[in-house]
């Protein structure tokens, strides 16, 4: 976590280190103000400033260790014989033919998948990674437990109790598993329908419930829409309302890890919706050429609120704008606890060790509504959705396979709901008896020494409290 604020010193650390390296080859030769230093075959002459410090260094940083993986591959010459285009960014082949590349593929891109239907292991599923009884049952636990605490906080919504909320219903596996594939030490950026990955790293269910009712124990202190989660400690980026703004933000926190060479990755979701804003293109691209070890999942659920795939796409989905950058991508199925844990794993391998980004497009459809402010039966029949909530539910899949290598029955499952439901009801009794953060909190925690104009705030807003204190909340102190 300390990393990402060092991104500036350990860029220095970075070439302080690189000094000692030596480029090898011909010595560069300057031209203009530039000089000029030749690198591997096939990968364009560097120029940098000649007036730039440790010249050589910055070459080497940026150019000479990419990995070869990221470079273009060689090009089939054509009837042009030898003829091609020295381009910067490696030689492209000339051709008499004029052909446009089409925009799609003849066929769509397979889904990745481990399990069918009813739990069982399909005949073609045996490239993947194998899980034990103990994490099988932790994964499946906390898909019921998350299950639970979405049904709870949605009545209390509707009873008013609470002002929003969203459920993970059909997500389920796609979020616990990626986090179960993952360490502690990876970053989690979420887009909103991630409380299951927080869950798996130990939020507590009162922790849950203590930021949707925005009580003085909320890390947040009250500051947050309901199920915008955060945790420092499990290294779980706080929840941000705009769409799409962690990607780019990854990227960054990815090179920065890369920087102080941490065995670690950054892992941000996205829904299919946030793939049309203009930070989804910029965060990839960036994550690309600095070759940054980050893993991008969307959450491809079907419905972007209530735009359909069909009207959010001209391409086939997601999985297809990761080669347009240069990223290795897969398409896996979300409803597929185990295609989703060995996907999210290999995705981890390759982001760390080779250094470089990789996209995960995960196809689990959206059952609940997009939130409390939402009716999703205005734009998608109810067949179509008790289809997904019954015949393709992850939560039971998963579960018949457990049950299938004999880790699970029918007590468990009575006595594990029990448990969870009794937990429930007495986080929400505490939190909602519990004092509100006092108002002095809306001013803290962004200036060391708050600013003239933020104190004239505060002392207006104290003024109206008390002109009119039948208009805020009576449980909220002025000190």
């Amino acid at each position: 976590m300390a990393s990402w604020g060092r991104r500036s010193s350990g860029m220095v650390h970075h070439i302080k280190a690189l000094s000692k390296v030596e480029l090898r080859g011909k010595a560069g030769e300057m031209k203009g103000g530039w000089w000029r230093y030749p690198l591997q075959p096939g990968v364009a002459s560097a120029l940098v400033p000649r007036s730039w410090p440790c010249v050589n260094t910055m070459a080497s940083l940026f150019l000479v260790q990419r990995f070869k993986s990221s470079l273009p591959q060689k090009q089939v010459e054509d009837d042009d014989g030898d003829q091609d285009l020295d381009f910067p960014g490696g030689k492209v082949a000339y051709t008499s033919e004029m052909k446009f590349i089409s925009g799609s593929y003849d066929k769509r891109i397979p889904c990745y998948r481990v399990l069918g239907d009813d739990g069982e292991l399909i005949k073609y599923g045996s490239d993947f990674e194998k899980v034990n009884k103990e994490l099988a049952v932790k994964m499946y636990s906390d898909m019921v437990c998350l299950q639970i605490m979405d049904t709870f906080m949605y009545e209390a919504q509707r009873q008013g109790r609470i002002s929003f909320y969203m459920t993970s219903f059909g997500e389920e596996a796609a979020t616990i598993s990626s986090a179960a594939a993952l360490t502690k030490d990876d970053i989690i950026l979420p887009q909103y329908r991630e409380p299951g990955a927080l869950l798996w790293r130990g939020f507590t269910l009162q922790e849950f419930v203590n930021q949707c009712f925005g009580n003085k124990d909320d890390g947040g202190k009250g500051r947050q829409m309901p199920v915008h989660y955060g945790s420092s400690k499990h290294n779980f980026v706080t929840v941000s309302s705009p769409i799409a703004t962690q990607l780019p933000q990854a990227a960054g926190m990815a090179y920065s890890l890369k920087m102080d060479k941490k065995d670690a990755c950054v892992v941000a979701f996205i829904g299919d919706g946030g793939t049309s804003e203009g930070d989804f293109h910029a965060g990839l691209n960036f994550a690309a050429v600095m070759e940054a070890p980050v893993i991008f999942v969307c959450r491809n659920n079907g419905w972007a609120i209530s735009t359909p795939t069909s009207d959010q796409f001209r391409s086939d989905g997601v999985v297809v704008k990761g080669q347009a950058y240069g990223i290795p991508s897969i398409r896996v199925d979300g409803t597929d606890a185990l295609a989703v844990y060995s996907a999210i794993r290999a995705a981890r391998s390759m982001a760390i060790n080779e250094q470089r980004p990789v996209l995960v497009e995960s196809l689990a459809y959206r059952v609940g509504h997009h939130s409390t402010s939402d009716d999703s039966t205005k734009y998608r029949s109810l067949n179509e959705i008790e289809h997904w909530k019954t015949d393709r539910d992850p939560v039971n899949k998963f579960r018949k396979w457990v049950e299938l290598n004999g880790w699970w029955s029918e007590r468990d499952e009575a006595d594990l709901r029990s448990s969870i439901k009794k937990q429930l009801l007495k986080a929400i009794q505490v939190a909602e008896g519990m004092e509100k953060p006092p108002l002095t909190e809306l001013f803290t925690d962004v200036y060391d020494l708050p600013p003239s104009n933020l104190i004239e705030q505060e002392k207006l807003l104290r003024q109206i409290v008390n002109k009119y204190p039948r208009d805020f909340p009576s449980d909220v102190s002025l000190h």
